[in-house]
């Protein structure tokens, strides 16, 4: 954030050039349309303006974008300048309008545009400008902002910047808490049979000793959990996937199970905590406000942040249900076919409505990597995947970001296809996890 000295002139100021401007440099307030206002300042500025004014302030030609109040088909062509990527290219101290371009991305403008969706519905990353330009393994509005900052601090020596720290925030989607335990009996005679009839005899015998109590449930990895965020001084966020009505692909227990109640008030007492909206809640609107009532029932607190099941979520539609239930802020913005940076930034930022052209009250919290991308979609090995985990983190520590992981606590057991994802996880957490961290509920 700026101090107070820095002020931005433009011709016009209006709504998407005070949100980009507030969020990338924290100048609410210290925009102005005033030429004179601009000329008598002493202190540091931007002229953003279509002319030059003089040698006054650094010069940011406006590329249009913040002055529309439409949605249409933007050309994107993308050039290098200071060794990364950029758009909307234009004149000035900067060749290209970098408020213009990081509105694009974080409003996350394309979304709104016509496209080809995935087969679950989303928005598929290949339709996406940082999958087709190389730079969706990049937090890109972060770097360019970073070097914004050196250009100001260059003409400007008594410009100050407040940054925020780099923060690590690992969270968990729990899908489904338990393997075998507290099943009905019938489900549990139809797995061992059918794993008989396949010959997974590894499974029979797990799922053997488990129902009889000699052997903890697989998927209940939690104390295991607790033993590491405390060791390491961590602050995990948990998002439980609250059933209200099983479907495909909601298959947790249901949330009337005393044992699921149980679990998630145990977490909830301990870490900060939201829903996990189901894959039905997509579809069945009046089924978001049924599992918020229902965890903040079981909790005995209200629910005010959220991951969508799937990370099914479309713009604006899913964001203004989750704004109408009262979520403040949500941790879905990534993709859920690989892993990168979806508004290739790495900070908290509020959402901006563009059809209503409104900056909301909902915080968005972009994260980078969940370990079902590197699996399933990417192929990748434990090995492999904790070596993606480490450059993310790396990269996002690099422009004092928000570092956010997603584990699923099925990932996490000690069973001989997941023991690999285990260690390279507990891994990962010795090496990155000892550093003290604030708690994401504190962010607004």
């Amino acid at each position: 954030m700026a101090n107070a000295k820095l002020l931005i002139y433009c011709t016009q100021i209006g709504v998407r050039l005070s949100y980009i401007a507030d969020t990338l440099l924290g100048t609410d307030g210290l925009l102005t349309d005033s030429k004179k206002t601009f000329l008598e300042h002493t202190g540091a500025k931007i002229n953003y303006s279509a002319e030059r004014i003089g040698n006054e302030g650094l010069w940011i030609q406006p590329y249009g974008l913040l002055s529309e109040d439409t949605i249409r088909e933007q050309k994107t062509d993308c050039f290098e300048w200071e060794g990364n990527p950029v758009f909307f290219g234009t004149g000035g101290d900067l060749p290209f309008d970098i408020f213009s371009a990081s509105f694009y991305l974080l409003s996350r403008y394309e979304e709104y545009l016509p496209y080809e969706p995935d087969e679950y519905g989303r928005y598929w990353h290949t339709n996406s400008l940082a999958y087709k330009e190389g730079f969706l393994r990049l937090p890109l509005v972060n770097t360019w902002v970073q070097k914004l900052i050196q250009l100001l601090g260059a003409r400007f020596s008594e410009l100050t910047f407040v940054h925020t720290p780099f923060r690590f925030t690992p969270t968990y989607d729990i899908d489904m808490a338990f393997s075998y335990l507290h099943k009905p009996v019938w489900k549990n005679v139809l797995g061992f049979y059918r794993d008989m009839f396949m010959g997974r005899f590894e499974q029979v015998m797990e799922r053997g000793n488990v129902y009889s109590g000699r052997k903890k449930d697989p998927f209940d990895t939690f104390d295991w959990l607790d033993q590491l965020h405390e060791k390491y001084h961590l602050e995990p966020i948990y998002f439980f996937l609250t059933i209200i009505k099983r479907g495909q692909y909601d298959k947790n227990l249901p949330a009337r199970s005393k044992v699921l109640q149980g679990l998630y008030r145990r977490l909830s007492v301990k870490y900060t905590s939201g829903l996990h909206p189901s894959w039905q809640s997509g579809t069945d609107g009046w089924l978001l406000q049924k599992e918020l009532d229902m965890l903040g029932m079981i909790t005995g607190n209200p629910v005010s942040i959220s991951r969508n099941h799937y990370l099914r979520f479309t713009v604006p539609h899913t964001y203004r249900r989750l704004v109408a239930a009262g979520i403040t802020a949500d941790y879905s913005m990534a993709y859920g076919t690989i892993n990168g940076f979806r508004a290739s930034y790495a900070l908290p930022y509020r959402w901006y409505d563009l059809e209503k052209e409104t900056v909301t009250a909902l915080t968005i919290h972009p994260f980078c990597f969940m370990e079902a991308n590197s699996f399933f979609q990417q192929g990748y090995s434990a090995t492999e995947a904790g070596e993606e985990m480490q450059y993310y983190h790396d990269t996002v520590k690099k422009v004092n970001g928000e570092f956010i992981t997603l584990f699923h606590n099925h990932f996490l057991t000690e069973q001989r296809e997941w023991i690999a994802w285990r260690d390279m996880y507990a891994q990962f957490l010795e090496k990155n996890g000892t550093v003290h961290t604030p708690s994401a509920s504190s962010i607004s």
